[in-house]
C-alpha cells in the first residue's frame, strides 16, 4: 500500500514536472524556477491528489495544509444587507429536499421578480425560421444531439446568416430542409 503511495506521488512528481517544464520554455522560466513553483505547490497542496475526482490535495486534506490567505471580502453590515434583501424577495433555500427557494415554493408570499425585456414574436419567429435553416434544433429522441450534428450532409453548404438584420432575411429565400 506505502509503494503504490510513493510510487503514485513520484508519477505526479514526474509528470507536474514534465509540464512545468514545457510550460517553463514556453514563458522562459528558468529550471530554478520551476522547481521552487513545484515545492511551493507541493508544500501548500495545490498538487491533484490520486483518484477520479479532480481535487488537489489541499481539497482532500484540508487539515495537512496551512490555510490560504484570501483577499477581504464583504464587511459584516454588506453581509446583513443581502441576507435582509434575501429575506424579503425569498431568495433563501426552503427548508427539505425540494431544492427549491422559498419565492419558488411559495410565491404569493413574496414580491414577483421582474423577468425584464423579452423579444417580441416577430424576433422569435425569426430565430426560428434561422434555427430550423442551419439545423441548429434539437433532433428527435433522447440524445441531445442538433440535426446539423447529425445529418451534416444536409446542412454542409449552409452558412449562419447571424450577421445580416433580421429585415433583409425573408421566409421565401432561405433554404428550409
Amino acid at each position: 500500500m506505502q509503494s503504490s503511495r510513493t510510487t503514485f506521488a513520484l508519477l505526479v512528481l514526474a509528470a507536474t514536472l514534465a509540464a512545468s517544464g514545457a510550460q517553463a520554455q514556453q514563458v522562459g522560466k528558468t529550471r530554478e524556477q520551476v522547481k521552487a513553483e513545484l515545492a511551493e505547490a507541493i508544500r501548500t497542496g495545490d498538487i491533484i491528489g490520486n483518484g477520479e475526482s479532480s481535487l488537489t490535495l489541499r481539497q482532500l486534506f484540508p487539515q495537512r495544509y496551512p490555510a490560504v490567505a484570501t483577499a477581504p471580502g464583504l464587511t459584516r453590515a454588506q453581509v446583513v444587507g443581502e441576507l435582509e434583501e434575501a429575506r424579503r424577495t425569498g431568495d433563501l433555500m426552503a427548508g427539505g429536499d425540494s431544492g427549491l427557494r422559498l419565492n419558488e415554493l411559495y410565491p404569493q408570499s413574496y414580491p414577483p421578480k421582474f423577468a425584464g425585456l423579452g423579444k417580441t414574436r416577430a424576433q422569435v419567429q425569426a430565430e426560428l425560421r434561422e434555427a430550423i435553416r442551419t439545423g441548429d434544433m434539437m433532433a428527435s429522441g433522447e440524445t441531445g444531439a442538433l440535426l446539423k450534428d447529425l445529418y451534416p450532409e444536409r446542412y454542409a453548404n449552409v452558412k449562419p446568416a447571424a450577421d445580416a438584420p433580421l429585415q433583409a432575411r425573408s421566409p421565401s429565400s432561405e433554404n428550409m430542409h
